[in-house]
């Protein structure tokens, strides 16, 4: 298994079929670079799109492990980089003190060391021996002001933490950072990365897809769902448009049913696959009548 992942755009696209991601050239071509390259690649899109996935599957295909930082607002240093085991620290200085063994600069040095430091995805990824893949997800559901964190670790995968120093990679982990462009990024951090930008598939892409990934999927079944969701996704009256994952949904729950086609009956029973918000749903089913 080569430590570099793929050695060519083809073998690339060939081992993330094999685990059922279907990809083209011109998508993969980033993916490529940016593993080899060894820089970040920043994926942007709507929901749903893939973007998750492409790196669940690259760690699948080549056998790294998946280090996974999900953002959300509030996020900060201590859960993304590291923070300190403050219960065990505690009970720490208090056997110190009732020792009497040691002074406070020991102590102090004791409790801020190895043992008491608690790994968080970004420090985790480059303490590995063995390459990962780090997946920083939803960038955009954090604040701003983490981006700022990000900056060091991006141009140096290296870390700083006052009590302990600068720690870099001992394995330089491939990162992606995917981004539903809910808000802009910093200049700071797309000039750092390689850059790839997803939409929804084509309507034949998206029916390769369903046959990957629903076992003994019916080719009509598939096509008209495909067919169906792009059409609902041109809706832009829709608060959330339905992706891929959907469409698996919608058609697993057709076959589920024992369907082999999507009748207005079958949808009627099945739209909550695809449509996730009650106006929508509504406006779905009344256009069904």
């Amino acid at each position: 298994m080569p430590e570099l992942g793929p050695k060519s755009v083809d073998e690339l696209v060939e081992k993330l079929r094999e685990h059922k991601y279907i990809i083209d050239r011109a998508n993969a071509t980033p993916v490529f670079l940016a593993m080899r390259l060894q820089k970040p690649l920043l994926i942007e899109g709507p929901p749903g799109c893939g973007k998750t996935e492409i790196a669940k599957t690259v760690a699948n295909s080549f056998g790294f492990e998946l280090i996974r930082l999900q953002c959300y607002e509030g996020l900060d240093y201590s859960h993304a980089v590291y923070e300190w085991d403050y219960p065990r620290q505690l009970l720490e200085i208090k056997l110190q003190q009732e020792g009497g063994s040691k002074k406070n600069d020991e102590v102090r040095h004791t409790i801020y060391s190895e043992n008491f430091l608690l790994e968080r995805p970004l420090l985790k990824s480059i303490r590995t021996q063995n390459r990962t893949v780090l997946l920083v997800d939803e960038i955009d559901r954090a604040d701003p002001e983490f981006e700022g964190f990000l900056l060091e670790f991006l141009s140096e995968y290296q870390v700083t933490i006052p009590e302990l120093g600068t720690i870099k990679a001992e394995s330089i982990p491939y990162v992606f950072i995917t981004s539903n462009k809910t808000r802009d990024l910093s200049d700071a951090v797309k000039r750092r990365c390689l850059y790839l930008s997803l939409t929804y598939p084509s309507i034949d892409r998206e029916v390769e897809i369903l046959k990957k990934r629903v076992l003994d999927v019916p080719e009509n079944l598939a096509l008209q769902a495909s067919q169906l969701v792009a059409k609902v996704r041109q809706d832009d009256e829709l608060i959330r448009k339905p992706g891929t994952a959907e469409t698996i949904d919608l058609v697993s729950s057709a076959m589920a049913l024992g369907a082999s086609s999507l009748t207005p009956e079958v949808l009627q029973k099945t739209a909550g696959a695809i449509l996730k918000d009650e106006g929508d749903l509504a406006r779905f089913l009344s256009s069904l009548l």
